[in-house]
């Protein structure tokens, strides 16, 4: 009597299988839809729902190819419309996600909770922010769970919240502008010093006054309402200020990962530097002469000329080396010193296109 030989199979089903699960009533049911278009549909980027759903048939197990009954359907939906379940379910139920996957989810939203974080808040003492490894840190000893069905804004002001219980830490204030009529100015004063606000600055023009102050930002609600009841307005002119507040790296670095070819008048980083350090007159710390009319980077920790050159400083190669190095706890360098460093470093990368 011959026996039939069994091969095993070496094909790996649902390789491309997302399963959304929603429990009603007592009774799992799941649909079958593509991978990476759940979250898509969900926050309206995908309109078509034949490109989410592989087929619009509800299982009571899509692993097994166990279809749910009619009369289940009917108990928890109270219909047996097929479409509509799986919309529903679409809309309500819980995407399942590989273990490896769903840490790897975690992961990054907690390193987003981290960085919203820190970039909102500063040590009280130093008025300093804290380094991103230093708030994971005290993320990890409060006990701090990410929650993937929340916003990383969210999470992280709870987080803010807990830490000012048990740490020295506080929210870093937002620079404001209010701008109200000459004959209200007093009483906003009056409003701003029961606040503790710091007022930084204050500009007259005409019969409307300017003032540029710096308070918490959980007072910015009580105080717009206050200037639009003196029929005046405000303007946000930063949300976070730190004590450096010309080193945020997100206004300089967001067009280092373009192609070159899409820069305009892109030039060379070196030579860029170079013809700043011909054209710029920059003076070091110390100089009596034109330090009262020049404006001081403290990343750079120099002092650069007229309005017009310290933006222009702002771009260039030496001021955004300075805020790397300033991100990894390093000392700025002057413009001679970032000058070799960066031919230093493209003759390292030169030399990794050869092997020896």
């Amino acid at each position: 009597m011959s026996k039939t030989l069994v091969q095993p199979i070496g094909q790996k089903r649902l390789t491309n299988v997302a399963v959304v699960r929603l429990k009603k009533h007592g009774i799992r049911f799941e649909i079958a839809c593509y991978k990476n278009k759940v979250l898509s549909w969900r926050s309206g980027v995908e309109k078509d729902l034949d490109e989410v759903l592989q087929s619009q048939t509800v299982y009571s197990n899509v692993s097994k190819g166990v279809l749910a009954k009619s009369k289940d359907l009917v108990k928890a939906f109270g219909t047996d419309d097929q479409a509509k379940i799986c919309l529903e379910i679409l809309e309500k139920g819980e995407l399942q996600v590989a273990g490896k996957e769903r840490e790897s989810q975690l992961l990054s939203q907690f390193r987003d909770v981290a960085t919203i974080v820190m970039q909102k808040t500063v040590n009280p003492e130093t008025q300093r922010p804290y380094t991103i490894s230093m708030i994971e840190r005290l993320m990890h000893e409060i006990h701090f769970a990410v929650d993937p069905n929340s916003s990383s804004k969210k999470q992280a002001l709870e987080v803010i919240r807990e830490l000012q219980k048990h740490y020295p830490i506080k929210r870093s204030p937002m620079r404001l502008r209010l701008t109200v009529p000459e004959q209200n100015i007093l009483d906003l004063l009056e409003k701003l010093n029961g606040w503790n606000v710091n007022v930084v600055s204050r500009d007259e023009a005409g019969s409307q006054i300017s003032i540029i102050c710096e308070m918490d930002p959980s007072l910015f609600r009580d105080c717009d309402a206050v200037v639009r009841n003196m029929h005046g307005r405000s303007e946000i002119l930063a949300v976070n200020v730190h004590v450096d507040s010309d080193t945020h790296v997100d206004h300089y670095d967001d067009h280092e990962d373009e192609p070159s070819s899409l820069r305009r008048g892109y030039t060379d980083p070196i030579h860029q530097l170079s013809d700043q350090m011909q054209n710029q007159t920059i003076s070091k710390t110390g100089s009596s002469s034109r330090e009262l009319k020049q404006n001081k980077c403290s990343t750079c920790n120099a002092f650069v000329g007229d309005s017009k050159e310290y933006r222009e400083h702002f771009k260039s190669e030496w001021h955004k080396h300075n805020l790397r190095r300033k991100t990894r706890q390093l000392p700025p360098l002057t413009a001679e010193e970032c000058l070799a460093d960066l031919e230093l470093g493209d003759s390292k990368a030169d030399l990794k296109d050869y092997s020896f």
